[in-house]
């Protein structure tokens, strides 16, 4: 059994196949897949065998065009006899019809929203997997104002730029948490990148961020940010940063970048939290403060 999180591990061992899992999850994609092709080099015919969700990441697209691949399909509703009928239920109410229920229940691969600031083709060119030293690092939040499972994820990311003023998305810690949840989160991930400041948006949130971060913390850096204008103002010349390749995704990222590249400006999905916090960290870090209506930085 091998990590996905240490590629390095994946260096001598000899293999005639490999079952390799939610590959589209896989932290260090490019490496560990690169790593493992080395192994595969014992037996008649060496294979590998991929379970996966149906993403666009560019390995899953390789690997579906290759003529030397066998592609098989299965839905949720193909497992029907297995699974709870009120399990179904749920999630043909929920997901038919929409593109993640489409991908998870139905296993299409989907390429990129039309009306998308981001493509993967993008995000694929800009990708690094070392960086250099970081001048400035923020970590950014974008609260849920209710913790329930069907509330919106929290968007709490780390950014840093470098001294040619690259911008570098570090890390993504989001995901569904209590108030409690997220503060720990971002004042752990301040603590371990050792950087400058939180910030956080307070359209929903009002003053919860800084309470919550000061019952926790009361001497954590915060700076709070208002958006005075619409998420795709505010998104526009943050994506126009990657397309100028003076912005990265470090590593693979596979659900911030299937947000980043099916949200569509004048679509009516949910929430994009990653996004926006991604979308505040780099304004804070790169774009000029008088194009944003920001609150003064306090100190607790």
């Amino acid at each position: 059994m091998y990590s996905a999180e240490e590629p390095e591990r994946l260096r001598g061992p000899n293999h005639d196949a490999a079952w390799c899992d939610e590959l589209r999850s896989w932290g260090y994609l490019q490496d560990t897949w690169d790593n493992l092709q080395m192994t595969l080099r014992v037996g008649h015919h060496p294979k590998k065998y991929i379970t996966t969700t149906a993403k666009p990441v560019q390995i899953i697209r390789d690997l579906v065009t290759d003529p030397n691949t066998i592609v098989l399909r299965g839905s949720t509703f193909d497992n029907a006899d297995n699974l709870a009928p009120e399990f179904l239920e749920e999630m043909r109410r929920k997901y038919e019809g929409t593109r993640r229920g489409r991908e998870e229940l139905y296993s299409e691969l989907l390429e990129e929203a039309e009306g998308a600031l981001w493509s993967r083709q993008t995000l694929d060119a800009t990708r690094v997997h070392s960086v250099p030293d970081m001048k400035r690092i923020v970590v950014a939040i974008d609260p849920a104002v209710t913790s329930s499972e069907t509330s919106d994820e929290t968007g709490l990311v780390v950014a840093g730029i470098s001294a040619d003023d690259h911008a570098f998305v570090l890390r993504d810690i989001s995901g569904r948490y209590s108030p409690d949840g997220w503060a720990s989160k971002a004042i752990g991930a301040y603590r371990d990148w050792q950087a400058d400041r939180i910030i956080g948006e307070v359209n929903n949130g009002g003053d919860l961020i800084a309470f919550t971060l000061r019952t926790i913390d009361e001497n954590v850096p915060y700076k709070a940010v208002h958006a005075s204008r619409g998420k795709a103002a505010r998104a526009e010349p943050v994506a126009a940063l990657f397309e100028q390749g003076k912005a990265h995704l470090v590593g693979n990222m596979p659900e911030l970048e299937d947000q980043l590249t099916n949200w569509e400006p004048l679509g009516n999905e949910r929430s994009p939290d990653r996004l926006d916090a991604v979308v505040w960290a780099i304004t804070e870090l790169l774009l000029e403060p008088q194009h944003f209506a920001v609150q003064s930085p306090l100190r607790f």
